[in-house]
């Protein structure tokens, strides 16, 4: 057999990555939900203990804390996420307090977005650079004039899983046209593992593809999320998505 057509057989066969292998030394986590008693994430002080002991075992070594900021569901302040912050950090051993690193929020584009970043200082992951999501099920409405008020206000728009607004999936123009209005994206790490669905995994692979994805997150709630990470990728992407990985170091 030909040497070229065994290399070709082998490398079909070869069996693709686990997600937590290709986590780097010193990876620094932009997202996640690991503060207690603020969101849908950590319920308890010990569940956040738990989860960074077993994000340090991913190779996380530093996480920004990104608590969800959303209208009648989490109405966190800004001093609220602050102290919650370093009240956990006060109750951590010191090892565990040092991997949190930071506090930002994951900003809902809700209808009172545009009245909460021009009365309240968001909390940024670096700079000037905040966190923010949408609804799952539909568009958030008049979503070009809240990035143009929000960038006019100072800030850069890091737009959290965009593989995972399932209304972009069968007008892919549109991620094209955010990145256009000045939005980065974020992509969740499992959904490259297919935690979040086939389609999705897709349309991170196609993110990944196309060079607009910018920086990588965990989306880390609860320890099923941190299980997933020893799961097989499913995007043909690898490079492209440790590429990726290695952005978030710009943001330590």
């Amino acid at each position: 057999m030909p040497s070229e057509t065994l290399s070709t057989m082998i490398s079909l066969f070869k069996k693709k990555p686990k997600l937590v292998d290709l986590i780097p030394n010193g990876y620094i986590d932009i997202h996640s939900h690991i503060l207690p008693n603020i969101d849908d994430g950590s319920k308890s002080i010990q569940e956040t203990s738990s989860l960074l002991e077993e994000m340090a075992l991913l190779g996380i070594n530093k996480c920004i804390a990104t608590p969800h900021t959303m209208t009648n569901v989490w109405d966190n302040s800004t001093n609220f996420i602050q102290e919650t912050f370093f009240n956990t950090k006060s109750q951590l051993p010191m090892k565990l307090a040092q991997m949190l690193h930071r506090v930002s929020s994951e900003y809902m584009m809700d209808e009172s977005f545009i009245e909460r970043f021009q009365n309240e200082k968001l909390l940024a992951i670096k700079d000037n650079m905040v966190l923010i999501e949408m609804s799952y099920l539909n568009p958030t409405v008049d979503l070009k004039n809240i990035l143009f008020q929000l960038q006019i206000k100072g800030y850069t728009p890091i737009l959290a899983h965009p593989e995972r607004y399932l209304y972009f999936h069968n007008s892919k123009q549109d991620y094209f046209r955010l990145k256009e209005l000045g939005c980065l994206f974020q992509l969740n790490l499992l959904s490259t593992v297919g935690y979040y669905g086939k389609s999705v995994a897709t349309i991170a692979d196609f993110l990944l593809a196309n060079n607009l994805i910018d920086f990588v997150g965990s989306d880390i709630h609860h320890d099923r999320h941190v299980n997933a990470f020893y799961e097989s990728i499913k995007i043909k992407s690898q490079n492209e998505l440790i590429d990726a990985i290695n952005k978030n170091s710009q943001l330590e």
